[in-house]
């Protein structure tokens, strides 16, 4: 059966499966990994906000991570257990737009945010008594603002590229979520332009990225090894070690899932490894950046037993 653009009024996203009894357990293993991050970044925030100690530039832009990975994980997540415990695998057009604006804007933002926290760890650690000048409370805003704004446009070119498509080739989305890549093998126009464009201004933007965390850790390393002690060398080593974690967590799960042809058809493979690329950063972010840090640890423990309790 073909579709035109007017006539599609909703997709059917890729379910996990069709027997009952799985709906079911996926349902309550998505709403306990969703619950376990939503936990981890709320803790993180409200620690965060209530502990002045942690009015520094490092636990603001931790603080706009958090918020990220709730966004990310709260547009995607709520739909598809919804899904699968109503049985079903629709989402309409207008949902479907929003679901894919609001991703981008959020997986834009984080790497755009990762980038700012290595040039902040830069700065701290190769140019700490230049620290205050440059890393004020201005100049952090301004940076944070940025990342919000450039992943906003980003994502609105994008989403714009996709939905000016017309779609008749089917309304099955190859994915359990509405994505780029699955949407445009949907088109009935000669998509190769938009899927090549895409891909070759994606990869220019996040390499970019990369290249830059890369050269900054490089003199990272190079500052540390000069630290006379080796107290100073772990303290230094801890505080970038979260960081590092974190990126590459995301840049591996990442690049696979974006760097895959755009024209292959799904897999177990390819579900699985969005699974794991939307899933486990926002849920494994708080672990990674309070599990060595002190700081975060007290304040954390301060907001758990004072103040819930």
């Amino acid at each position: 059966k073909m579709f035109n653009r007017s006539s599609v009024t909703e997709f059917l996203l890729l379910g996990f499966s069709d027997t009952r009894e799985l709906q079911v357990l996926h349902f309550a293993l998505f709403l306990v990994l969703y619950l376990a991050a939503l936990m981890g970044n709320l803790l993180i925030l409200i620690a965060i906000a209530l502990d002045h100690r942690l009015h520094t530039p490092m636990y603001f832009f931790l603080g706009n991570l958090s918020i990220i990975d709730l966004g990310s994980i709260s547009v995607i997540i709520p739909k598809s257990m919804a899904n699968s415990l109503l049985d079903t695998r629709s989402i309409s057009y207008p949902a479907c737009v929003a679901q894919v604006f609001f991703f981008v804007v959020f997986i834009a933002a984080d790497l755009a945010l990762l980038t700012i926290m290595a040039y902040d760890r830069y700065i701290a650690i190769c140019r700490p008594l230049h620290y205050e000048r440059v890393m004020n409370r201005r100049a952090c805003v301004h940076m944070a603002a940025s990342a919000w704004i450039t992943a906003t446009v980003y994502s609105a070119l994008h989403t714009g590229n996709t939905f000016r498509l017309p779609f008749c080739q089917s309304n099955d989305v190859d994915q359990f979520f509405c994505e780029i890549p699955p949407l445009l093998k949907l088109a009935c126009s000669d998509s190769y332009l938009s899927e090549v464009g895409l891909l070759a201004f994606s990869v220019f933007l996040s390499l970019n990225c990369f290249i830059f965390i890369i050269v900054s850790y490089v003199q990272i390393f190079k500052a540390v090894l000069r630290i006379p002690s080796e107290q100073g060398q772990r303290k230094a080593f801890s505080t970038c070690l979260p960081h590092l974690t974190v990126v590459s967590l995301f840049l591996c799960t990442s690049f696979f899932e974006y760097l895959k042809p755009t024209s292959s058809s799904a897999s177990d493979l390819d579900l699985t490894v969005t699974v794991v690329y939307s899933l486990v950063p926002p849920m494994m972010n708080p672990v990674i950046y309070s599990l060595r840090n002190k700081e975060l640890q007290a304040a954390l423990k301060k907001v758990i037993v004072y103040k819930l309790f």
